[in-house]
């Protein structure tokens, strides 16, 4: 089971591996990218990612966001370009915090989009204060994603939506005799997935209905064999740098493998990219 401080840990340690493999400087983004028939690179299949969740959770102009784990900040800034909303943004991470601030600053948005550091299972907002909680891959990260669940019911007002993009069990999935899930999970942190149907009995207990889910699985296949390229062109490199630097935290030090066990777990059908979008009652 994965702390809160071993999350933070995590992106803390491999931010500039997302700097360097996923163009995070100019697409501000953690996440899958979502890819079309006509999506032309991966930097059009990240912000997919964002058009998507905010068309499916029917975002409206100027309502107040809270992006629970927020990474940099991409999605926020995005929120605030085309729907002018005013978006605060949490994270665990102080460098994903810092980096959120300056890019805010550049853009000249840090009095439209906001940036703490804050646990998303227990933030200090009050009750019903948000008409929207967005959560981009982050709630597959939480220890127990009921207590995200909760809070985000707390702290959305009535008939408020909360929107989720992440990875889920598959509900039928092949054996996983080479502990592929397992693998990929611990390089990332994560405790464990949840089904889809164990996201959404969770969901109505905390009194959210009219839920709706989109499967994304294939949509993403070219973003998780894009990882997975990457794993096998930094392995050596990333081995010799593990070599000269023993001291490296282990987070970092086998962080590229991820990259080959989340795609031959995809394609082994154990786990799928959903986007759920759910109405506080």
């Amino acid at each position: 089971m994965y702390s809160t401080d071993d999350v933070a840990e995590y992106y803390n340690h491999t931010q500039h591996h997302y700097i360097k493999w996923w163009n995070l400087k100019s697409s501000l983004a953690l996440h899958y990218g979502i890819w079309g028939s006509e999506t032309k690179n991966l930097s059009a299949a990240l912000t997919n990612t964002n058009m998507l969740m905010m068309e499916l959770a029917e975002v409206k102009q100027g309502e107040w966001i809270l992006d629970a784990g927020c990474g940099v900040g991409g999605a926020a800034f995005f929120l605030s370009s085309v729907k002018q909303a005013h978006v605060t943004g949490i994270t665990i991470s102080e460098k994903q915090f810092m980096f959120a601030q300056r890019e805010a600053t550049v853009k000249g948005l840090s009095d439209k989009v906001t940036f703490h550091v804050m646990d998303y299972t227990k933030t200090n907002f009050d009750d019903e204060t948000f008409d929207l909680v967005w959560a981009c891959e982050s709630v597959a990260s939480a220890s127990d994603q009921n207590n995200f669940i909760a809070e985000a019911a707390r702290v959305l007002k009535k008939g408020g939506r909360l929107v989720v993009s992440d990875y889920f069990l598959a509900d039928q999935f092949e054996s996983d005799k080479e502990n592929l899930l397992d693998k990929w999970l611990s390089k990332w942190c994560i405790s464990k997935l949840w089904s889809q149907q164990m996201f959404a009995s969770a969901l109505e207990a905390n009194g959210f209905e009219h839920i709706r889910t989109v499967d994304y699985t294939d949509a993403i296949r070219r973003s998780s064999r894009r990882m997975y390229f990457a794993s096998l062109i930094g392995a050596v490199p990333s081995q010799l740098y593990n070599l000269f630097h023993p001291g490296i935290k282990r987070v970092a030090a086998d962080h590229y493998k991820s990259g080959y066990y989340q795609y031959k777990a995809l394609n082994r059908n154990l786990w799928r990219y959903i986007m759920v979008v759910a109405v506080k009652k």
